[in-house]
């Protein structure tokens, strides 16, 4: 339901995405979507391209009169950077760097110079998809629907969250946003605060976890007919397409994999209402069978340490065939800050599709009806016949 494609390469003029499939009727302000590119740019060991680009959208099309009509919307954000290159004569780029896709981009397209590689993979395109991911966040609230994120480990040093139910996730959204590395507790937030400075002293980077959480997501979303419409194969498989994530889980699910079935699984209980059906934890991350069940959408996603390094790393000049160190291209030295407005997006990306694939509609007028009439999880909206049955299937 949406589709979205971006275009651009780091120190070209621009960077643009299409967006189709929100519907008509939508609220959109240019600053619903700069908020969250200046989300992007803000955290502790961010390298030096977020001291020049200052990102601002366009929309020039499928938004008119502040109301997006239904028809694809065009996006744009001008990069700064390409002042400094557009009259420079670049010099070739031979040596591949581990990490990147300087060698196998090569390979791939037969490229005769590895900065082709680099300008199109580079992380400056999810400048774009934290723009897509603003216009369904902005989607998803119309609906009630709540995206926040922050960080449980930098490098070597975790936050041990407690395993408490039910978790106030908003306020942990808060208190990640009053500091520079985007971590809800004050303490354990200096402790990475120091953990980066250290990387930079030594030249190195570092890598961690963020954990994303979607609140208020009716139950009913994905489904487990067919393998590519289960809800959290698409939220897992979206996030290790951001660049760098090397893996992804919904709820604590490695963690599960070495506890036995009784400490896992989500009980079922009747609340005090006689009527609607609650859980006793959320260890599933709010995902049953490929389909939501009504609870937080959990997703921790890890990220890699960033593959420019200033030491460099050993490899091979394919131009001479000699062994030779990488030379070092500005980067961030722990970009995982930034990355958290990235994970956010992505996920409101996901499920915006999937509520509109549940509900339909051409309008948000047309959807808003649909959502009341959903069936909950209540005894009410579940009726049973309770009679024996046969499946009728012939030989």
């Amino acid at each position: 339901m949406i589709r979205y494609l971006t275009a651009g390469e780091s120190h070209g003029p621009q960077i643009d995405a299409i967006v189709d499939g929100v519907p008509a009727g939508l609220a959109l302000s240019a600053e619903d979507i700069n908020r969250e590119l200046f989300r992007r740019q803000q955290g502790y060991g961010a390298g030096g391209r977020m001291s020049i680009e200052k990102d601002r959208v366009k929309i020039s099309a499928g938004r008119m009169n502040g109301l997006t009509t239904g028809a694809p919307i065009a996006l744009t954000v001008s990069n700064r950077d390409w002042r400094n290159w557009r009259e420079r004569d670049v010099k070739p780029m031979t040596t591949p760097r581990p990490g990147h896709a300087d060698l196998t981009g090569a390979i791939k397209y037969g490229y005769r110079e590895l900065r082709l590689s680099l300008e199109r993979a580079s992380a400056r395109e999810t400048t774009m998809r934290v723009a897509v991911g603003a216009i369904c966040r902005r989607l998803l609230a119309e609906f009630g629907i709540v995206i926040g994120g922050y960080i449980t480990r930098i490098g070597a040093v975790d936050l041990e969250l407690a395993d408490e139910w039910p978790v106030d996730h908003e306020a942990r959204f808060r208190d990640a946003e009053a500091n520079d590395v985007r971590c809800p507790d004050e303490g354990v937030a200096a402790r990475m605060h120091e953990e980066i400075r250290q990387a930079i002293i030594d030249k190195d980077t570092l890598g961690g976890i963020m954990e994303l959480v979607a609140l208020n997501v009716p139950p009913g979303l994905g489904s487990y007919v067919q393998h590519d419409r289960r809800l959290d194969a698409r939220i897992v498989g979206a996030m290790v397409g951001i660049h760098a994530m090397k893996g992804a889980e919904i709820g604590s699910a490695f963690e599960n994999s070495s506890r036995r079935g009784t400490q896992v699984h989500d009980e079922i209980t009747l609340a005090e209402d006689g009527d609607s059906l609650t859980r006793r934890s959320n260890r599933a991350g709010g995902i049953e069978g490929g389909i939501s069940t009504g609870e937080p959408i959990v997703a921790r996603v890890a990220m890699k340490p960033i593959s420019t390094v200033l030491r460099g790393f050993a490899s091979i000049n394919l131009a001479s065939g000699e062994a030779e160190a990488t030379t070092y291209e500005r980067s961030d030295f722990c970009a995982l800050p930034r990355a958290v407005p990235v994970g956010e997006a992505v996920l409101s990306i996901v499920l915006a599709d999937a509520l509109l694939e549940k509900l339909g509609g051409d309008s948000v007028g047309e959807m808003r009806p649909r959502l009341e009439s959903l069936r909950r999880a209540r005894l009410s909206d579940l009726p049973m016949d309770d009679v024996s049955w046969r499946l009728g299937y012939e030989d």
